[in-house]
């Protein structure tokens, strides 16, 4: 039986190293880290081949005295926390106290710091073995050189990747720190030549400009909600920009940059029924809570975090960027988006209008006036389906509003002219009147004078069974007649042109082979497919009535811009884009 020893102290250091120092990238982002937390307002980062052969981080921060750096470079040591009890709520980046030694140990490794302007230390380590200090000429701040990483270890040496990949690595962790730390000056250089320089700014969305530029971050969309202790903030890309260019997700807690599957989800389930299926958009989030509600020391390189009510936080991330996918600004918009516009047009004075919510029975509008294929709802019982708010609330101004080529529904506005897909809008209605259907059981409907007799063949009438309790919800009776022959006896009434055969029959059709797996996915699907066969189509003439009563029920949805496609129902363009193709501009 091998006789059991203690690992030398060399040893167990490198073996730590092994859990904090994967690669370059993982040194740069402990050593900024450490920056960072001594208070620095400019870090410079020059890197050589990748950072396999050199790593240099300067900062301006509070430095080390002089008698404090044999303790800096020995494991364990830190002025992070002192007790067991500190790990719960530590707000700094660096706590463990493994960072500097672990590194130290598998590199050449020097550090120069100073507390204050002029005298310092410059400690040289290699291998983790320490030399004798020597006092340095220093301003304030620490430099802190690591060179031949991994030169003792040949075994993770040959693991390390070509010098791009590893200075792509590098600016990752760079990228993700900087979103982090706005008001920090970052200055990065590769192989002599400047990299990368980013100023201090005051808002993520400037720092975002920095790194990829002012149109990427002008396009992105602002989300900023609360919900109890949870403050969620950032920006996500709107969904018609989605799958447009590269996906990036970054996601801050409590300011400290992480991975975390589950509110990635979250994000992306707040886009359910904005974009196509597999497609996922980029966002940039911070998500702030108390710090006893998560814990940040479940990963050796701080990497991740655990939430003590994880569901919470995503209902509340997902709840936020629903809410901000929810406003006109998320619109698609030909030209600068310099300020946003809304269903509200400021300028125009208040001038109620009953016609809005509730067109009268004898309006001349075929749509809102009455059934003309023996229904039995008039507009108003018609508005108040449609509306997923109080229609008793004070009536909003409603532009003039114009039709063109029979399909697009069209409004000027202070910002530019704003155009409405008339199906894509009508569909939204529909859609969160069907899942508000779905959901609460009131299902507006009417029992039909002569029942329908519909002829299935085997693959449509597998859909209806499959989707048959869904189907009755939104007001569909149906029976058997025998093999695959339906009796209907009652159908929804949406809205007067509703065709309920026709849209019965293409609901069943695109339902055909569904495998959609769980309840919540199926019935949204099935909300969908029959908002999409039972909205009005582009080619329909629309009245005056009938465009001011769509208008007002999409300004009463919760996300009026998209369709359930992913489609955009509202395209903003810009009065300065117009300008500029007349060369006004």
């Amino acid at each position: 039986m091998p006789v059991i020893s203690i690992l030398p102290s060399a040893v167990a250091d490198q073996i730590a190293a092994g859990e904090v120092v994967e690669r370059p990238s993982s040194v740069v982002k402990e050593l900024v880290e450490n920056a960072m937390d001594a208070g620095a307002t400019v870090v410079e980062i020059a890197l050589e081949d990748g950072g396999r052969r050199l790593i240099r981080v300067s900062d301006d921060g509070t430095g080390i005295a002089s008698e404090e750096v044999p303790r800096a470079l020995a494991r364990h040591g830190t002025s992070k926390i002192s007790k067991a009890s500190d790990l719960v709520g530590v707000a700094t980046f660096g706590f463990r106290g493994e960072a500097l030694p672990a590194i130290a140990s598998v590199s050449q490794f020097e550090i120069e710091t100073a507390a204050a302007d002029g005298e310092g230390t410059l400690t040289r380590v290699a291998g983790g073995q320490i030399s004798k200090a020597e006092r340095i000429a220093r301003r304030r701040g620490t430099t802190v050189t690591v060179s031949q990483l991994f030169y003792n270890v040949p075994a993770r040496l040959k693991f390390l990747r070509s010098a791009r990949s590893e200075w792509r690595s590098a600016i990752e962790s760079l990228t993700a720190l900087a979103l982090t730390q706005p008001a920090v000056r970052i200055h990065v250089s590769h192989d002599g030549k400047s990299a990368l320089t980013l100023p201090p700014v005051t808002s993520i969305r400037s720092r975002l400009g920095a790194i990829w530029g002012g149109r990427y971050a002008e396009d992105l969309l602002d989300v900023d909600d609360v919900a109890g202790p949870i403050h969620t903030s950032g920006l996500v890309q709107r969904p018609a920009d989605v799958g447009t260019s590269t996906r990036r997700g970054f996601l801050s807690i409590n300011g400290r940059a992480v991975r975390d599957a589950g509110i990635g989800r979250a994000v992306e389930a707040a886009y359910r029924s904005t974009i196509v299926a597999g497609v996922r958009p980029s966002f940039f989030i911070n998500v702030t809570l108390p710090a006893d509600a998560v814990d940040v020391n479940v990963h050796p390189a701080k990497a991740e975090v655990r939430f003590r009510d994880r569901w919470t936080t995503e209902r509340a991330v997902e709840t936020a960027v629903r809410r901000a996918l929810g406003t006109l600004d998320s619109a698609a918009s030909l030209g600068f988006r310099g300020s946003s516009f809304s269903f509200h047009p400021g300028p125009t004075p208040p001038n109620p209008d009953s016609e809005i919510l509730r067109p009268p029975v004898d309006h001349d509008s075929p749509l809102f006036a009455g059934d003309t294929s023996g229904g039995d709802v008039d507009g108003a019982e018609y508005a108040t389906a449609v509306s997923t708010q109080d229609v008793a609330a004070p009536a909003q101004p409603i532009p003039p509003l114009f039709q063109l080529r029979h399909t697009y529904i069209a409004f000027e506005h202070e910002d530019g002219l704003v155009l409405i897909d008339q199906h894509s809008a009508h569909e939204r209605v529909l859609y969160e009147q069907f899942m508000h259907t779905l959901e609460s059981g009131a299902a507006p409907a009417q029992r039909l004078l002569l029942p329908l007799t519909l002829h299935l063949g085997p693959a449509e009438g597998e859909a209806f069974d499959s989707n048959r309790e869904y189907l009755e919800r939104l007001g569909f009776e149906v029976e058997g007649f025998g093999g695959h022959t339906l009796i209907v006896n009652t159908v929804p009434m949406p809205h007067p042109r509703f065709d309920a055969e026709r849209c019965l029959r293409e609901t069943l059709d695109a339902l055909t082979g569904d495998r959609v797996a769980g309840a919540a996915a199926k019935h949204e699907r099935l909300a969908a497919t029959v908002a999409c066969k039972a909205a009005i189509k582009g080619g329909e003439e629309l009245s005056q009535g009938e465009m001011r009563s769509l208008f007002a029920s999409l300004r009463d949805t919760t996300l009026p811009a998209h369709d359930v496609h992913g489609r955009s129902t509202i395209v903003h363009l810009t009065w300065d884009e117009v300008e500029r193709r007349f060369g006004r501009r």
